[in-house]
């Protein structure tokens, strides 16, 4: 049995290194209609899928996120490589964020740099950078993984035999969970102090 588990986590493990962002390089510099959006999407991500028939990215998702500010709208239906580039951080974000949280760290990056084309940076070299940086962190997150294993799987050794693997798995789950609830309580702590600290500054008066 614990070689089935073995088993099962490694090919977990090797099912995550195809989950990627989109490379900078595969992003059309053309602008595209909303079904061509989220075509391009369902074609990218479809490792990132947890059932063959989930999607990963809707009109309605897209029209949603416009309403709310999180993307700037369409010019005349269509979306530029800068919109594909927004919806993609928005994907990722929205996953352990909410849609207020996401607005609070994304809205100050696309009111920056999205559409400046004339200026010296812009949503591509922001995206690029972001990518470069999770590429790197990949091989290291899988080696964090295959270590909080070893540590699950050493657990209730002197429980009963036919009980471990399933008290090894509810350890191994509970270890990636209290992780990821760590990062978030931190990311929500980052996203909050810039909210006051922004507040504080448009509360100042002005000389």
């Amino acid at each position: 049995m614990e070689k089935d588990m073995k088993y099962a986590i490694l090919d977990l493990l090797g099912k995550l290194k195809t989950i990627d962002y989109i490379s900078p390089d595969a992003i059309p510099n053309i602008d595209l209609y909303m079904d061509q959006i989220t075509s391009f999407m369902d074609s990218q991500l479809e490792n990132s899928k947890r059932h063959e028939d989930d999607k990963l990215l809707t009109k309605t998702m897209i029209n949603n996120y416009t309403k709310n500010d999180l993307l700037p709208p369409p010019n005349k239906k269509k979306y530029s490589k800068e919109h594909l580039l927004t919806l993609i951080f928005i994907y990722y974000l929205k996953n352990i964020l909410s849609i207020s949280d996401i607005q609070s760290i994304l809205n100050p990056i696309t009111d920056k740099y999205f559409g400046k084309k004339d200026s010296e940076f812009d949503m591509s070299d922001i995206y690029t950078e972001i990518f470069r940086m999770e590429e790197e962190e990949t091989t290291k997150l899988l080696k964090e993984f295959s270590k909080k294993y070893s540590i699950a799987k050493d657990t209730f050794k002197d429980f009963p035999e036919e009980d471990q693997e399933e008290l090894q798995t509810f350890a191994f789950i509970c270890l990636l969970s209290f992780d990821i609830y760590m990062k978030k309580r931190l990311i929500e702590k980052l996203i909050d102090d810039v909210i006051t600290d922004e507040g504080e500054t448009n509360d100042q008066p002005k000389k």
